[in-house]
């Protein structure tokens, strides 16, 4: 794909972000769309985010759960930029105006406080890491049809990013049994989903380790500073007017968000 029709294409996906109108799927609208191309776009939206006075404060990693990939019919993990004007505080309000077809679903997220450049470890992610919390990623594509897209359309649209809650941060993380967190997603004092923080990735580290791997593809690294979302171990769940959601996980603060309908978004 030409560059002059990857910035085209970016900046219809920044358009659709910003107005809240949903386009068709760009993998139906070309020929010829790699992941490289895709994650090329990716990095285009960035740029028009950061020229409008964003921060970039981390990442997320998705489709690390079999789960989600199934739910998507997609293949194999991802990742996306959050930047400060997708964060949320625990406990405050999502508003559905603004959005196309949000979801939201139950994470780990890592704070990183050392730079990190594949190849690394998991005792390295361990090492850099200074606190783990429990989030909700609010997803929303700005596709037509929140399913069945490629991996190129999802990588493009930032990953379906939107945006992020994070609980408090737990800095004596090194006594938890990472691989076996139990987390119950609650939707106005009921259960809707529970999994377990090895639904993530096998081990939530590990997806920390594959973004590194997939940053190095692209010539980036972890940087000191940022928020990691580790991907969800669940399937996501439709947000509606009214609802409060909150995310609990064994030995971990929890987090939770509000749906408010009518005040309207933050835009990208």
């Amino acid at each position: 794909m030409e560059k002059e029709n990857l910035d085209y294409w970016a900046g219809v996906l920044h358009g659709a972000r910003r107005k809240a109108i949903p386009i068709a799927q760009i993998s139906k609208e070309i020929s010829t769309f790699s992941r490289s191309d895709a994650y090329d776009i990716q990095e285009r939206q960035w740029k028009l985010c950061e020229a409008e006075g964003e921060t970039q404060v981390g990442w997320k990693m998705g489709l690390t759960s079999e789960a989600k990939r199934q739910q998507m019919n997609l293949d194999s993990p991802l990742y996306g930029f959050l930047s400060d004007k997708m964060k949320i505080e625990n406990k405050g309000f999502f508003k559905l105006q603004g959005s196309i077809h949000p979801k939201i679903e139950p994470e780990v997220a890592f704070l990183i406080e050392k730079d990190l450049s594949a190849p690394v470890t998991r005792n390295d992610v361990l090492e850099a890491c200074g606190g783990i919390a429990a989030a909700l990623e609010i997803l929303d594509s700005r596709y037509e049809h929140f399913k069945y897209f490629s991996m190129e359309d999802v990588i493009a649209d930032n990953s379906s990013s939107s945006f992020f809650v994070i609980g408090p941060w737990e800095k004596n993380f090194k006594k938890l049994d990472l691989l076996n967190l139990k987390m119950e997603m609650i939707i106005n004092g009921q259960v809707a989903q529970t999994g377990n923080s090895k639904d993530i990735s096998g081990d939530p580290v590990q997806s920390v380790i594959q973004l590194c791997q997939l940053l190095q593809k692209r010539n980036q690294s972890l940087k000191a500073g940022s928020v990691v979302l580790a991907g969800a171990a669940t399937v996501a769940e439709m947000l509606k007017p009214d609802m409060k959601i909150e995310l609990k996980v064994n030995l971990l603060p929890p987090v939770s968000v509000s749906v408010n309908e009518f005040i309207k978004n933050k835009e990208c």
